[in-house]
Order: C-alpha cells, then structure tokens, then sequence
C-alpha cells in the first residue's frame, strides 16, 4: 500500500510539474512576443541612457575591472564573468542568488525581461535548485551539455580543455577576422585611452589570451561590424571543427539554438560593432535574430542529407 500511494504522488508531482512549465513556458512566450510587438512600434533609447539609474554602468560609469584571484569561481560565460570581474554580482563568483542574477543581467546587458528570466530559471532547473531561494557558483553551470555546449566561438571542448573560464585565443581571433559588415552608422562617444586599452592587467589570467589575439590581428579594421550571415558560417566551421577534433562531440537542437542565442547576442547587444566586441572577447571580462543565425548554417543542411 505505502507502496502504491508513493508511486501515485510521484506521477501526480510529474503531471503537475510538466503542466506547470508548459503554462509557464507558453505565457513567456506571449510576454516575450508582446515586448517585441511593442518594440516595433516604439523608439530605441538614446546611446548613454540603455543602463536603468541607480544600476552599475549608468552614464557609462563601470565598477572597476579585476581580475580574478586564485579559487574565484568563474564559467564558461563571457557575460557572467563579465559581471563578475566589475563586482556588478559578487566578485569570487560564488554563492549567487538566481533571482538576483536575473535583475542584473537585464540592467548590465538591456536583455528583455523574458529572457533575462528564462535562463537563470533554467540553469537553476539542471542544477535542481530553487529559482526563488537558490544560490550556485559560477563554475557550477558548467556541467557539460547543461549551459555549456560543445562546439562554441571562442571555447574548446569540455573534452580537449576541462577549465571552461578562459577562451581559446585562436578561437577569438577567428571569430574578430570572420566580420565582413559595413562599419557602425554611429560613432560611440570617444573613451580615455585607459579604457580603450584592449589588454587586461598583467595579474589577470586573461592577458596571455589577449596578448595572442592582439598579435593574432594587429593587420585587422575593427571600424566593421559582425553580420548573421558571419556568424552562421563561423558557427558552421566551429561545429565541423568540434567534429573532427572530439571524439565526444555532441549537440542537439537545444544546444545548437543556444549557441546560435549566445552568438546574437553579439548582434542584437553589441550591435555588431568590432571595436566593442573586440573588448568583451579579450577582457572577457531577439529570437528572430537567433533564428536568423542558427537557419543560416550550411553545415546543418549537408548533414541533414545524410539519411542513413
């Protein structure tokens, strides 16, 4: 009997649970559709005016940038350790609440509020952890194929690097020489040259991976601008690279829509730009966009043929 009654909750809490995230996954998917809607039809902010008052970078006023120390806990996340390494969350990287992160991505990055919403939610779900009370460590996220994903534009593999926190400098390198747009339509106001410097500090774990890609594109324009189609064809060549190099490789759909996510934000958050981009990618500190980039890889119509 204590049997069978065990047995029916523990159907009853999966049918409920299943239900709850599809009513939960179908309203942010209307919300998220009526913010784009509205966004349609409504000015952008002014450049200098995205980052909300009272919230770290307004008026373009960063905290200061400091790179990690020994055990500082840092992922596989550009953006996370971005936040990390400017003390916007807490700068060891550790004991993080998800809601909190939620409200920091969307004031540091101008992400929609949906989306800003749906990944911490999700990281807390693959860590079965409480989005409302939860709290994890940034090298948490990292279980292989939860956040983090094979074939990404500036990482290698879980299987050929097991610490996901620096990017692969040939990887970035290859990533700034792929832009062929036209250069920005607007001018950002001029920064002091302090801050423009595209190396990190001498103490930071980043600064041999800049210094490379320094080297690695002293000859190249960043007066350009990164497109869709340059990103699907970089995605392409990453994922036969992956392929040919790991003997693990793995990706589902999932994970390729995530990459292709993770890969717009450089478009739809950056705009673009190369001399932005360049910063982000060696300090390392939208949907139809994704759709865009993910639709427009070649690599996924040839393997798709491959019936048997």
């Amino acid at each position: 009997m204590a049997f069978i009654i065990t047995a029916l909750r523990r159907i009853g809490r999966g049918i409920f649970s299943r239900l709850f995230e599809a009513v939960f996954f179908a309203s942010l998917l209307f919300w998220d559709f009526s913010l784009a809607i509205v966004n349609t039809f409504t000015f952008k902010r002014k450049i200098g005016s995205v980052t909300p008052k009272g919230s770290p970078g307004e008026g373009g006023v960063w905290p200061k940038y400091t790179p990690p120390s020994e055990g500082d806990s840092r992922c596989s996340c550009p953006g996370l350790n971005t936040l990390a390494n400017h003390g916007i969350i807490s700068r060891d990287g550790r004991d993080i609440s998800f809601r909190e992160l939620s409200d920091h991505v969307r004031s540091t990055y101008n992400f929609s509020p949906t989306f800003s919403l749906f990944v911490p939610r999700f990281i807390a779900r693959i860590l079965k952890r409480s989005y409302r009370t939860g709290r994890f460590d940034l090298a948490d996220i990292d279980v292989h194929n939860g956040i983090e994903h094979d074939a990404s534009l500036v990482r290698r593999d879980t299987f050929l690097q097991i610490h996901q926190g620096l990017p692969d400098a040939d990887l970035v390198a290859a990533l700034i020489k792929s832009a062929t747009g036209p250069p920005p339509k607007k001018k950002l106001a001029s920064l002091d040259d302090e801050l423009r410097d595209p190396l990190p500090p001498k103490d930071s774990p980043y600064f041999h991976v800049a210094a490379q890609v320094a080297k690695a594109t002293t000859d190249f324009d960043l007066n350009r601008t990164l497109t869709p189609r340059d990103l699907s064809r970089r995605l392409g060549q990453r994922r036969r690279e992956a392929q040919a190099d790991n003997g693990q490789y793995s990706q589902d759909t999932g994970h390729k829509m995530f990459g292709s996510s993770n890969a717009s934000t450089l478009l739809t958050i950056f705009g673009g730009r190369m001399d932005d981009i360049y910063t982000f990618l060696t300090l390392f500190a939208f949907n139809r966009t994704v759709f865009r980039v993910e639709l427009g890889i070649e690599e996924e119509v040839n393997q798709s043929l491959h019936l048997m």
